[in-house]
C-alpha cells in the first residue's frame, strides 16, 4: 500500500504535468513493504528515505519517501506494493510448530505519559526469533488493562528483537506486563516509567524563551547570529568556517530539439548569474543544398547553421551539433546529448531560445559561495571548558531544526544576566551553534524546491545533467563524511549522482562536511555534539554504519559509554517532554543501526571515531497522536509553523539540557 501525502511549505508549486525542462513533481508517500529485507533494496537503491519507519504487527515495513512518479514505479519494482485490499505477503501465517517452549526475554518495558494520556512500550526477544508470534498483556491502576500483538524487528538478515509497531494506548499506568508466545513462551515484568532521566534544571521566574517567529532563510539566520554578537560581544564571537559552499547558483541551460531521438543540452560555462542567462542558441536552417554545418557566435547569440543535403534539407545529427558546438573555440558553452539518447536522430530548425538557471529566488538572495558561522557562546572561550556544538540542517528541506538551535541560542544569551542556572551553563561550557551547515540547498528548498535534501553542488556527468534533472543534483551532507563511509564498503549512501543519499564522489568532497570537522579539529575541546535533524521523533546515538554482509557495525561503545549515551538521552528527553508533553519513543532512541538502519558517512560517527566527541542526532517532529482515529501520525519536513514553533521551543529544551550534562562533565 502506498499512502500519498502533501509536502508543505512549496514555493512555488511544481507544475502537475512535467514538460521537458520541468523536473517531475514529488511528493511525500508512505510505502509499504513486506520485510526489512526488502527495505534494504530501497536503502541501496539510493532512495530518498526519511527517518520515518514503523515496523508492522504482519511482519511488513511502513518508510516515508520522498519520490517523482518515475521513482515510485522503481520502488514497486523492488517490492513496494500498491493494491487494493491485503497484499498477498501481509496474510496471516500459522506459527511454526516448535518442539519446545521457546525462551522469552523481556528487554525493557516502560511506560509514559505525554499530553495525549498513558502509553505503553515493550521489547522482548525470543528464543524462536523472528518466527515466535508475541502477545502483550498488562494489568494497570485502577483495575486497567489491555492486550497488543509485538512485531519481529530484522534489520540486514539480523533478528534485533520483538517490539511494538508503535507504543500502545493505556487507560492508566501499566504496571505488570506478561509476554507469552504462541509456542509457549512466557514472561513477567514492572513497568517502569519512562525517561525516568533527571528533572530539567530548575530556572528563575523571569526566565525567557520563544524567540523564533517564522521559518528563517539562510541570510536570515546569519543576521540573527550577527544581530547576537552584535547585543552580546563579551559573550560571543562569530566563527567564519573556512569552506565556502559553491553558492546558490547554477549554470544556464537550454534544451534544444524533442527527446528522446534529436534533442541537445547546451550548458554555459558561466553560472547564469554571471552571465549565462544572457545566452541564446538558435538551429537554423541556411535552405541551400550542401551547406556545411556551422557554428558561430554574435555577441550573446549562438547560432548552428545546420548541415543541409542535395534537397537543402537538413542533415545534421544531434551527434554532430553536438561535436560541432563543443569544437568551436570561443564559445562560452559546451553541449551534450540527451541522456542515454545516441544522438542518431536530425536535428531541425529551432527558434532561439534563452539559456536559464532556473533559480526562483529574489535578485537579493545572494548566488556567491556562501560563508557558513558559527557562534561561540560562553564567558570563557579559550579552550578551557568542556565544548559542545549544535549543528543543523545538513538536510536543506527541514525548515524546523536551525529554530532549535537559534531559539538555544538566543536563551541562553537573553536569560545568563536574569537566570542563575543560564550563568552556570555558560560559565562551564562552550557552546558552538551552526544555524544552517548548509545553506545552498536550503535556499534552493525555500525557493525552488522544497524536498530538496542535498547541497547544490552537481557532481553528475553531463548527460546526467538535463534542466528536468535538476531536482535530484546534489550531495547528501550527511553521508559525506570519513568514519563507516560508502569508500569504506558501509551500507546506507549511494555511488549514483541522482540519489537521494549520494554520498559524493569522495569523502569530504564537500565543503559543508569539511566545515563540520573543522570545528572538531580546530578546538579539541568540543567533547559533545547535538545534530539537529527531522522528522520522525528520535535520539540517536554510534554506531550510525554497518556493513550488509554479516552486519558488521563499527565498534560499539563500551558498556560504560553506552550506559552514558543512554543515561544523558534519558535526561535530554526528560527536558524535551517538560515542554509540552512530547515523549521520544523508548524504541527509536538508541544507536542508529539499532532503531533506524545504516547509514554511512554521517556526521555523529566521524565526531565520535576519530575525535572522541558524544555525537548524537535529534529526529525532531515526533509524531503526533490521533484520538479521533487512534493511531500516530507524522508531521512532515515543513509542518504549519505552529507546529514547527512547538517542535523549535522543546527540542532547544533538549539543546540545553545537553549543554548542561557537558557543564557537570570531567573528562575520565
Amino acid at each position: 500500500m502506498i499512502v500519498a501525502t502533501g509536502l508543505t511549505g512549496a514555493l512555488p508549486a511544481v507544475p502537475a504535468v512535467a514538460g521537458p525542462t520541468d523536473p517531475e513533481p514529488v511528493s511525500l508517500v508512505t510505502l509499504s513493504v513486506p520485510d526489512r529485507a526488502t527495505m534494504e533494496r530501497l536503502v541501496a537503491s539510493g532512495a530518498d528515505l526519511t527517518e520515518r519507519v514503523r515496523p508492522q504487527a504482519d511482519g511488513s515495513v511502513q518508510i516515508d519517501a520522498v519520490v517523482t512518479p518515475t521513482q515510485l514505479a522503481e520502488l514497486r519494482a523492488l517490492g513496494a506494493a500498491e493494491a487494493p485490499g491485503t497484499p498477498a505477503w501481509a496474510t496471516a501465517k500459522a506459527a511454526p510448530e516448535q518442539a519446545q517452549k521457546d525462551q522469552i526475554v523481556v528487554e525493557r518495558a516502560v511506560w509514559y505519559e505525554s499530553r495525549d494520556g498513558y502509553f505503553l512500550s515493550v521489547e522482548a526477544s525470543s528464543s524462536a526469533a523472528q518466527a515466535a508470534t508475541l502477545t502483550v498483556s498488562w494489568k494497570g491502576k485502577r483495575g486497567t488493562s489491555g492486550q497488543a500483538e509485538m512485531v519481529a524487528y530484522v534489520d540486514a538478515g539480523a533478528y534485533l528483537g520483538h517490539q511494538f509497531s508503535t507504543p500502545v494506548p493505556a487507560d492508566d499506568q501499566p504496571q505488570w506486563i506478561t509476554v507469552t508466545s504462541a509456542g509457549g513462551g512466557k514472561a513477567e515484568a514492572r513497568v517502569k516509567e519512562w525517561p525516568d532521566g533527571e528533572r530539567p534544571d530548575r530556572t528563575g521566574s523571569g526566565y525567557q524563551k520563544d524567540f523564533v517567529t517564522q521559518y528563517m532563510t539562510p541570510a536570515q539566520l546569519n543576521e540573527r547570529v550577527k544581530a547576537l554578537h552584535r547585543q552580546f560581544p563579551r559573550l560571543t564571537e562569530v566563527v567564519e568556517l573556512p569552506y565556502k559552499t559553491n553558492g546558490y547558483r547554477r549554470h544556464a541551460q537550454a534544451l534544444i530539439g524533442t527527446p528522446p531521438g534529436a534533442a541537445v543540452v547546451v550548458t554555459s560555462t558561466a553560472y547564469g548569474s554571471e552571465g549565462g542567462n544572457d545566452l541564446g542558441v538558435e538551429l537554423v536552417a541556411p535552405g541551400t543544398p550542401g551547406s556545411p554545418l556551422r557554428v558561430t557566435l554574435n555577441g550573446k547569440q549562438i547560432t548552428v547553421s545546420l548541415a543541409t543535403g542535395e534537397s537543402g534539407a537538413p542533415v545534421s545529427t544531434a551527434a554532430q551539433v553536438v561535436a560541432a558546438i563543443n569544437g568551436t573555440p570561443g564559445l562560452p558553452v559546451k553541449a551534450a546529448l540527451y541522456r542515454t539518447d545516441p544522438g542518431a536522430g536530425v536535428m531541425a530548425p529551432a527558434p532561439l531560445t534563452q539559456l536559464d538557471d532556473f533559480l526562483n529566488a529574489p535578485a537579493d538572495v545572494s548566488r556567491a559561495p556562501a560563508q557558513v558561522l558559527a557562534l561561540r557562546i560562553g564567558v570563557h572561550r579559550d579552550g578551557s571548558r568542556t565544548g559542545v556544538l549544535a549543528y543543523s540542517q545538513e538536510h536543506a528541506r527541514e525548515w524546523v531544526t536551525p529554530l532549535v538551535t537559534i531559539e538555544t541560542a538566543e536563551r541562553l544569551l537573553r536569560n545568563y544576566a536574569r537566570d542563575k542556572e543560564t550563568r552556570r551553563l555558560l560559565e562551564r561550557t562552550d557552546i558552538f551553534i551552526v544555524p544552517t551547515v548548509n545553506p545552498d540547498g536550503a535556499n534552493y528548498s525555500f525557493y525552488d524546491f522544497n524536498a530538496q535534501r542535498k547541497n547544490m553542488t552537481n557532481h553528475c556527468p553531463a548527460q546526467q545533467s538535463d534542466p528536468a534533472l535538476r531536482n535530484q543534483w546534489g550531495v547528501d551532507v550527511n553521508r559525506n563524511y570519513a568514519a563507516g563511509s560508502l569508500t569504506d564498503g558501509y551500507f546506507g549512501a549511494s555511488a549514483n549522482c541522482q540519489s537521494g543519499s549520494y554520498a559524493g564522489p569522495a569523502e569530504h568532497s564537500e565543503p559543508e562536511s569539511r566545515n563540520v570537522i573543522w570545528l572538531a579539529q580546530q578546538y579539541r575541546n568540543i567533547r559533545f555534539a547535538m545534530n539537529v535533524h527531522s522528522f520522525g521523533g528520535y535520539f540517536m546515538w554510534p554506531p550510525g554504519a554497518y556493513k550488509l554482509d554479516g552486519r558488521v557495525s563499527l565498534p560499539r561503545p563500551t558498556a560504560k559509554e553506552e550506559a552514558y549515551f543512554l543515561r544523558s538521552a534519558r535526561t535530554i528527553e526528560q527536558a524535551i517532554a517538560a515542554e509540552r508533553g512530547t515523549v521520544i519513543w523508548p524504541q527509536q532512541t538508541g544507536p542508529v543501526t539499532d532503531v533506524l538502519y545504516s547509514a554511512a558517512g554521517n556526521s555523529a560517527d566521524e565526531l565520535w571515531y576519530d575525535y572522541g566527541i558524544y555525537g548524537w542526532d535529534f529526529e525532531v517532529g515526533a509524531d503526533l497522536w490521533n484520538p479521533q482515529t487512534r493511531t500516530w501520525e507524522g508531521v512532515g519536513f515543513q509542518p504549519p509553523f505552529s507546529e514547527g514553533h512547538a517542535e523549535a521551543m522543546e527540542f532547544a529544551s533538549g539543546v540545553i539540557s545537553l549543554i548542561g550534562i557537558a557543564a557537570d562533565y570531567r573528562e575520565p
